[in-house]
């Protein structure tokens, strides 16, 4: 392995398995750097494509989404860097994949409890084609000042704190990342900061090894002296300890293997990494940390005297002209998201959208304030949730329950009408069932279905004006206006739709008042003398017994009731009753799997 760095300021990666918390993380280290292009040129999603918003500074950029790794190494041939955020259950197959692209350089697997059977081969296939493995079970690698693997050092405050916006002098090497975090905070108190960072990994088998990172780092003329923080359990320290005492590290290396307190237990003891096991003398720290002192490496007394060690190697390196603390440098501040600032109170910013009938903050939704617990809880039908949706009150009961019985007689009118004919046609054509349901809400309008707001419009201005039913006839008829609510297509005067009088049935039993209802049957009996076909229809009932509903219930102001004709909430009840409809036909048509619909020519008059 050997050879020098592996990263740069221009290094780019492909991030697997896409994760927007250690990618923007990424982005914003890169701009903390002051890196000009970000750090990740693409993103592996399987099975998906298209492009993910995230930001660069302050400017939002759109980074590429790829489904396959073969794909998104031909899209960016200069990104050399493997980031596998996929499970221990694929990992090894994706890295695998990755490995075998001739673009692809390093790989790094956060994935722990990767089968070691699968880490091996991938460890083999790397050493034969001279490439690089970090992990797995690894948090990733930093170069400061210029990349850094996804959640490595953390968060942006972190690596302030640790100086990692820019280069020090100092190689780390580590198989924890979380004691990386640590040290890379030690190091930036007592040194002018690290050079380049790596976690290697704390499974059995990691991709790459301590003495890899350390003779890499050997070869890197910025890197003045080196950090090795060992775990007790396997025997990569010892790789380290032949190439000391080969001479292969011509650079201080300050040492320790964590996990002394494991001879204070009688039994062998696991210790969070799979690979942190004492399997024998030989592994545990004790003699791992003498083997390295007597190889050469500053080897401190305990973990507390690491800081010290590290802090006298770095004072005597400058005190023999071998280095020159970095010269410190402010970095950029990074632009903080909305969602935090205004959480914490630093900005203010105007909402898009105002909404006063649901909430779905919180343990569960409510409507106009009830817990859907309540509506289930207290027996809530249709009647009720609609009053809570569209009024934003709960109305008496016998108010949901007229509303119930308008859902239910509206629901449908047989498949001749206009609507249902429509949805029929579409539905025939092997459209899917929104597309057939549109189709019939498209005809609904003042000659089919939607004429209720009309009519309760119509009936009570003239109720309230005291017309007389001929007044109000003779000045609409004056004005071109057919009266709204007034005749039917079939119905007569001696065959009066049974819908109108279940509603009147209903009203008339359970409304403290009928005004508008009896008014509208006023103006019937006027319109039946001018002929048999212009009787009260079904949108003039619901119209004209909504208008006794909202006055009558005590519960709406005048202005609200204008408010509510106005707005088109009658026609909206009409809507919702023939969806159900609608949709029952679409099915029908499926069901029965009927073929396109034809029009016959001889229901066609063809004229010149």
């Amino acid at each position: 392995m050997a050879t020098g760095q592996l990263f740069s300021r221009t290094t780019q990666a492909l991030f697997y398995n896409y994760k927007q918390l250690p990618i923007q993380r990424m982005l914003d280290f890169d701009f903390l750097c002051g890196r000009e292009t970000p750090s990740v040129a693409g993103i592996v999603n399987p099975g998906a494509e298209g492009f993910q918003k995230l930001f660069f500074g302050q400017e939002e950029i759109a980074i590429p989404v790829h489904s396959a790794i073969e794909a998104a190494c031909t899209a960016h041939p200069t990104a050399d860097v493997f980031i596998n955020f996929a499970s221990y259950r694929s990992a090894a197959a994706s890295s695998m994949a990755a490995l075998k692209q001739p673009t692809i350089r390093v790989v790094a697997i956060i994935a722990e409890g990767v089968p070691e059977s699968d880490t091996k081969q991938l460890i083999a296939y790397a050493k034969a084609n001279n490439k690089v493995v970090i992990g797995p079970a690894t948090v990733g690698g930093i170069q400061a000042g210029a990349f850094k693997i996804g959640d490595t050092a953390g968060t942006i405050d972190n690596i302030i704190q640790c100086k990692l916006y820019r280069p020090g002098s100092v190689g780390f090497v580590s198989k924890s990342g979380g004691m990386s975090n640590e040290l890379y905070n030690t190091i930036a108190r007592v040194t002018d900061g690290i050079y380049e960072g790596i976690a290697i990994g704390g499974d059995v088998f990691p991709g790459s090894t301590l003495s890899d990172h350390v003779l890499r780092f050997n070869n890197i003329p910025q890197v003045k002296m080196m950090v090795v923080l060992g775990e007790l359990g396997g025997r990569d320290e010892y790789s380290l300890v032949e190439a000391l005492k080969q001479g292969k590290v011509n650079k201080p290396v300050v040492a320790w293997v964590s996990g002394t307190c494991a001879t204070l237990f009688k039994s062998e003891v696991q210790f969070g990494h799979a690979g942190a096991k004492s399997g024998g003398e030989m592994e545990s720290a004790q003699a791992k940390n003498e083997a390295l002192r007597d190889a050469g490496a500053v080897v401190p007394t305990s973990f507390e005297a690491f800081e010290t060690s590290i802090k006298e190697t770095f004072e005597k390196l400058v005190e023999e002209g071998k280095t020159t603390p970095v010269k410190e440098i402010k970095p950029p501040q990074i632009p903080e998201d909305l969602n935090v600032a205004i959480k914490s109170g630093k900005v203010r910013a105007p909402t898009h959208i105002i909404s006063t009938i649901s909430d779905d903050r919180g343990e569960e939704p409510c409507y106009a304030g009830v817990p859907m617990s309540s509506i289930v809880e207290q027996g809530y039908g249709v009647g009720d949730v609609i009053s809570l949706l569209w009024f934003k009150r709960s109305l008496p009961r016998y108010c949901t329950q007229f509303i119930e019985i308008c859902v239910m007689l509206c629901a449908d009118h047989g498949p001749c009408v206009s609507g249902a004919h429509n949805t029929i046609v579409t539905a025939r054509a092997g459209k899917d069932l929104v597309s057939s349901l549109v189709s019939g809400l498209l005809t609904i309008g003042p000659r089919f279905g939607g004429a209720v707001d009309d009519a309760a419009r119509y009936f009570k201005d003239a109720y309230d004006k005291n017309l007389t039913p001929y007044e109000f006839v003779e000045s609409m008829k004056k004005k071109g206006i057919r009266v709204p609510g007034i005749g039917h297509r079939i119905k007569r005067g001696d065959n009066r739709d049974k819908r109108v009088e279940l509603l009147q049935r209903y009203a008339r039993t359970h409304f403290p008042s009928v005004k508008y209802m009896e008014y509208a049957v006023q103006v019937e009996t006027y319109t039946l003398s001018k002929a048999n076909n212009l009787v009260l229809n079904v949108d003039g009932a619901i119209g004209s017994l909504f208008l006794d509903l909202l006055a009558g219930s005590g519960l709406f102001s005048k202005q609200e009731i204008d408010e509510i004709v106005e707005i088109g909430y009658l026609n909206g009840l009409f809507v919702l009753a023939r969806s159900i409809g609608l949709i029952g036909h679409t099915f029908d048509q499926k069901r029965l799997k009927q073929p396109l619909y034809r029009h016959p020519w001889e229901d066609v008059l063809y004229t010149k």
